[in-house]
């Protein structure tokens, strides 16, 4: 599952709020950002040089990669491969570069979800900005210059919720998961099992 959003729209507290209620790992990316005070190696994201990243890059190693607000992110193959080939269920918290990637890509395109978070209103999206804390005021007047553009991906997403309200914002992500586990191709088995109450066999 993919979730995305311009920032501020409340993308990360959501997917730690599904990923913990349901069975999900977060999908830790690799990024040349700095560390946040908070943020720990591994945990949040795994921190690494602009030339360790160029040169992952260089070796094809990473599944989706983007640059955003001039830090490199991406995710690495081998892991999410590894862990969609064990039946694990992986949740990536990206942008719409990296969720354009995945799509682009074989052996990830036919298991994805995608939702899209939109904020109320860009008034409401500063203050969450600001409210945070995070980040400076240059870096919180970058991020909502560029909002707009991020928002205008919307349609390249399966679902869209406008987060209001973070505990009805889960709720709806969870109706979107309960739909998706009940789609035909999902269900494993369902043909024999069909069979079997119409007493056939094939």
């Amino acid at each position: 599952m993919i979730v995305s959003s311009p920032s501020g729209a409340g993308k990360t507290t959501l997917v730690k709020k599904i990923s913990s209620e349901n069975n999900f790992s977060i999908s830790i990316s690799h990024t040349t950002r700095k560390p946040r005070s908070y943020e720990l190696d591994g945990s949040h994201y795994f921190f690494v040089s602009n030339s360790e990243f160029k040169k992952l890059i260089s070796n094809e190693k990473f599944l989706e990669y983007a640059k955003v607000f001039n830090n490199y992110y991406g995710s690495l193959k081998n892991t999410v491969i590894d862990k969609l080939n064990k039946g694990e269920n992986i949740i990536f918290d990206i942008d719409w570069q990296g969720t354009q990637h995945l799509y682009d890509n074989d052996s990830t395109r036919d298991d994805l979800v995608s939702v899209f978070i939109l904020p109320p209103d860009t008034v409401e999206l500063e203050k969450r900005l600001r409210r945070r804390a995070r980040d400076p005021e240059e870096v919180v007047r970058e991020r909502m210059s560029k909002a707009a553009d991020e928002m205008s991906h919307y349609r390249e997403y399966n679902y869209i919720i406008v987060n209001t309200d973070i505990e009805n914002s889960v709720a709806e992500v969870q109706s979107i998961l309960a739909a998706e586990r009940h789609r035909i191709d999902r269900q494993i088995g369902l043909h024999d099992f069909v069979q079997d109450l119409r007493g056939l066999t094939d």
